[in-house]
């Protein structure tokens, strides 16, 4: 068999060799390690620390040397992708993880501190834990979710941390060590069990965490254990991951990273087909020849890269951004896939922005990118019945009240889908909760499925 080293090999003209580059984290316990942090100014290196108790703070080497303008920092957006600031809690729970801080409290009176706020922060939204749990003869399958009829979003235990961990990110459950926040499955066994039993599913997505910040051989037990099913309903396997925006050395100088295009490329040649669902947030994450060849050497594999990321205060909310990203994810050869609206927790006062302006800056981005990079489909909320997405403001004839138009792209009851509804127009509404969709009552909604 051709295998993916081979294939890339061959190409010749842009295959690249790069230094081995090894991989560096930095935490709060060793954060004083990076110049550029010693530098900036007291409050600001005190505003990471105490918001980093409460937020899971974890950067790398390559996100310090490659990407972050340290000339910028505290308001460059490379910087506020992975370094919690003060703004991104509420005053109030700043305060109390300061003031524990502050008197010394023992290490575990601190992480008490840091568990009750993160309590207070909605950390399971969209009925992740109450809704989304399949079952399997009247059991739960742990690190399981199944939403949507035709995914089901597998959680490797190996694979629950990641190479960095975004400040904006929905799952920061994840990362805190509170077990009862934590999705995580250690066999496949039951997974492979519940696929054969739900012909309705055809795709399994891979997630996180990051599942590529596992060894190629956790990761090829996994997909293995699919591919050896020989489910036919079941024709692709997604995996969900950051790694290129941070960490990219995966692909080029990791032990092992040969050994992950081989498996890439065997994935592809068999009767499945293997997608990339990669979040790039800002366009200066493409712009390293690290990135531009982990993607080129990917795609060789016969994988495909879909892009997403939700549009981010401070960080992404200007339409030339996202302009200029889709342009250069398609040049790279990507598919522009998804604009998400920031979910309803964590941070999400600190990065959200309003339905209206979301949608403006969608609508002025879009409009300047050609038709190839038009498989984008935004602003959109995955909310607890489904993907909402924002079609635009309109006023009914009649009727002097502005609306929002909105349909959801999928849902838990796949005959919602693609049905335009009304939403009344309000400038600071940032998330479709049950009760907007309630009062919006759209008739096709039955919010007792």
């Amino acid at each position: 068999m051709r295998t993916a080293a081979a294939t890339i090999q061959s190409v010749g003209t842009r295959y690249r060799t790069f230094s081995a580059k090894k991989f560096r984290a930095y935490t709060l316990g060793n954060i004083n390690e990076l110049t550029g942090f010693r530098h900036l100014p007291e409050t600001a290196r005190r505003s990471v620390r105490i918001a980093g108790n409460v937020l899971p703070f974890k950067t790398n080497n390559y996100i310090t040397d490659e990407l972050i303008d340290w000339e910028r920092a505290p308001e460059d957006p490379l910087f506020l992708l992975t370094f919690p600031q003060r703004e991104m809690l509420h005053p109030p729970h700043f305060e109390r993880m300061a003031e524990a801080l502050r008197d010394c409290e023992s290490l575990t009176t601190i992480k008490q501190t840091a568990n009750q706020i993160r309590l207070e922060l909605n950390p399971n939204p969209a009925g992740q834990k109450s809704q989304n749990v399949p079952r399997l003869d009247g059991e739960i399958v742990e690190g399981c979710q199944h939403k949507y009829n035709e995914t089901v979003l597998f959680f490797p235990r190996e694979g629950q941390t990641c190479h960095a961990h975004c400040t904006f990110c929905f799952r920061w459950p994840q990362f805190t060590g509170l077990k009862e926040l934590r999705f995580a499955a250690k066999e496949t066994e039951r997974l492979v069990e519940y696929l054969r039993r739900h012909e309705e599913v055809t795709d399994v997505l891979i997630t996180g965490g990051d599942p590529l910040f596992m060894t190629t051989v956790n990761l090829e037990r996994t997909i293995q254990a699919i591919l050896d099913a020989d489910i036919p309903h079941v024709q692709s396997i997604r995996i969900g991951t950051k790694v290129l925006s941070f960490w990219p050395y995966r692909f080029l100088t990791d032990p092992d990273a040969g050994l992950l295009l081989d498996l890439f490329y065997r994935v592809n040649d068999s009767d499945k087909q293997l997608a990339l669902m990669a979040n790039f947030s800002h366009p200066r994450e493409l712009d390293t020849d690290a990135v531009q060849e982990a993607v080129y050497r990917i795609l060789r594999t016969g994988t495909q890269i879909r892009t997403q990321c939700p549009i981010l205060r401070n960080i992404n909310d200007d339409p030339q951004i996202w302009a200029a990203m889709w342009r250069k994810q398609v040049n790279m050869g990507c598919i522009p896939y998804y604009m998400f609206i920031a979910r309803d927790t964590g941070a999400q006062h600190y990065f959200g922005v309003p339905l209206t302006d979301a949608w403006r800056i969608f609508h002025e981005s879009y409009k300047q990118v050609s038709g190839l990079a038009r498989t984008v489909r935004g602003p959109v909320m995955s909310t607890t019945h489904g993907k909402i997405q924002v079609l635009g403001e309109m006023s009914l004839s009649g009727d002097a009240q502005k609306k929002f138009v909105m349909q959801f792209l999928q849902s838990r009851n796949p005959d919602w889908v693609t049905r335009p509804f009304f939403v009344d127009f309000d400038p600071e509404l940032n998330w479709i909760d049950e009760d907007a969709l309630r009062k919006a009552n759209p008739d096709f909604i039955d919010f007792g499925a």
